[in-house]
């Protein structure tokens, strides 16, 4: 049954107050969302999530862990409420859910073995290196290597950063590229002593420079929760409470974003 009336944008937000949870998607990739070692959920997504929520009267948020390429189509079937992923916002994904305005935007930066010996530090490096490079299933990563010739037939495709981590330790994998957060945080919390993380970068999308920008995702038909989720986004991002929630999870005050979702979607 669709949450949808033709009129008001969505009754889903009635339904969730009334039932006094929402439920959300993850898909198990730190510091976004995920669950920790005592089976608790975490994550800048769920702590922003927990916030708002409780803000419009929903005082419980209940984690749906899936594979990150499952997200989308898991949403419109309505197997849970919301993404709460850091997703990135790319066009395409514009066509099938509808965003909410950005969190955050970030660059990116790659996992490579101590001294980076192939001297990889941009998609045109790994293009140019022969280099195998590994990211994770359905990242936005892989078409900004694609963009530099890297094709994604070469590329080894892992569930998240720390399988990509030990992939580059064990030389499985010359590289792994990632957001610039998930490999700093990867690197710093294994104390890794066989990989370093590379300084962050901006890589390029048909043929400009492309900032990637992370935000919560409802179905197409719930434009009425997605604006007041946005109108409790923009509060915390005018009060400096969004950064102070983001900050635990290593997110910087440079990596924070006044950007819109409709500019994303253009």
């Amino acid at each position: 049954m669709s949450s949808a009336d033709a009129g008001n944008g969505g009754e889903l937000l009635e339904r969730l107050k009334a039932q006094g949870t929402v439920k959300l998607g993850l898909a198990g990739e730190q510091p976004y969302s995920y669950i920790d070692k005592d089976g608790e959920l975490t994550g800048s997504s769920p702590a922003i999530a927990r916030i708002i929520f409780k803000r419009l009267g929903i005082p419980d948020v209940q984690p749906f862990p899936t594979e990150f390429n499952s997200l989308i189509p898991g949403l419109n079937s309505q197997q849970f409420d919301v993404v709460a992923a850091g997703m990135y916002i790319t066009p395409e994904r514009c066509k099938q859910v509808l965003f909410a305005d950005p969190e955050y935007e970030m660059r990116d930066a790659f996992i490579v073995r101590k001294g980076n010996p192939k001297n990889l530090r941009t998609y045109a490096d790994i293009k140019k290196a022969g280099a195998k490079m590994a990211t994770g299933t359905g990242y936005a990563e892989i078409a900004y290597a694609e963009e530099e010739g890297v094709k994604e037939s070469e590329m080894l495709l892992l569930p998240d950063q720390l399988a990509g981590l030990l992939a580059v330790e064990q030389g499985r994998a010359d590289v792994f590229a990632g957001t610039a957060v998930t490999v700093r945080n990867v690197v710093r919390q294994t104390k890794s002593r066989k990989a370093e993380y590379t300084e962050a970068f901006v890589p390029k999308l048909k043929g400009k420079p492309d900032l990637g920008t992370g935000a919560f995702a409802f179905r197409q038909t719930e434009t009425h929760l997605r604006d007041v989720f946005n109108r409790e986004l923009r509060k915390m991002k005018k009060s400096g409470e969004l950064l102070r929630v983001m900050k635990p999870f290593g997110f910087l005050a440079e990596e924070m974003t006044t950007m819109t979702a409709k500019e994303r979607c253009a």
